[in-house]
């Protein structure tokens, strides 16, 4: 957790003073809370899916932090407690179809039996669409994974790799309304290939004002290591605003 907060830090320093020294730095926030309850006569479960991201950008850089917590019950046991804090940047983005990239993510998982995890890396890439409406990009990149899972309820593995991180990022605005956007992981260990991580998320959002939506959110989570996998859907409302 430490490098998490270490690197946060780091981050706002460097953004502050360069923002100090341009008009065109713009900020961004989002937080959306979606949820699902189901109550019959032979049992009942609940589950709730809060997220937030902020950013900053300029014209060359852009900084972001993201944050999220599930939590879910049925029939009064817990199957999920799970909590996810990352924190990225992209350096010429905006002005290159090829630009760079840089990750750090730390995360607790109930479900998926993650003690702790933290990983650290970067990358390249590549813009396939850039535009209002559309936009489509592709990366690769290398981390390096400290991790503390449970194999078994009680078999602790403690060790570190690195892996060759792919990500498929993308966001669609039909008709200035409906809004599709994921992101989509796959993340192989550079040691053990049987060892590797998917991690996808896709959102599909109605537009209610330009800063409120509906939006239903799927999401799914495989770590082979564990041999665990969660399947979430969701929905509630986002809200959404720059400035």
């Amino acid at each position: 957790m430490k490098y998490v907060f270490s690197l946060l830090l780091m981050m706002i320093c460097y953004t502050t003073a360069q923002g100090q020294f341009s008009d065109s730095v713009h900020y961004y926030g989002k937080f959306s809370s979606t949820g699902s309850i189901n109550r019959t006569q032979d049992g009942r479960s609940y589950l709730l899916n809060n997220n937030f991201k902020v950013g900053v950008s300029k014209k060359k850089i852009a900084l972001n932090a993201n944050g999220g917590w599930v939590y879910g019950e049925q029939d009064s046991v817990k199957t999920n407690n799970d909590f996810a804090a990352s924190m990225d940047f992209s350096l010429f983005r905006a002005v290159r179809q090829i630009y760079y990239w840089g990750l750090a993510n730390y995360d607790k998982s109930l479900s998926l039996k993650i003690n702790d995890r933290f990983q650290g890396g970067g990358g390249i890439a590549y813009n396939i669409l850039d535009r209002k409406g559309a936009y489509l990009s592709l990366s690769d990149g290398i981390l390096f994974e400290n991790s503390d899972l449970f194999l078994k309820d009680t078999i602790r593995d403690v060790y570190h790799t690195f892996r060759n991180s792919f990500r498929l990022s993308y966001k669609f605005v039909i008709n200035e309304i409906i809004i599709v956007d994921g992101t989509h992981f796959l993340q192989h260990s550079l040691s053990h290939s049987n060892d590797y991580n998917i991690r996808s998320t896709s959102n599909l959002s109605i537009l209610l004002r330009k800063w409120l939506s509906i939006t239903a959110t799927m999401t799914y989570n495989k770590l082979n290591r564990t041999a665990r996998e969660n399947l979430l859907f969701s929905y509630g409302l986002t809200i959404e605003k720059y400035f």
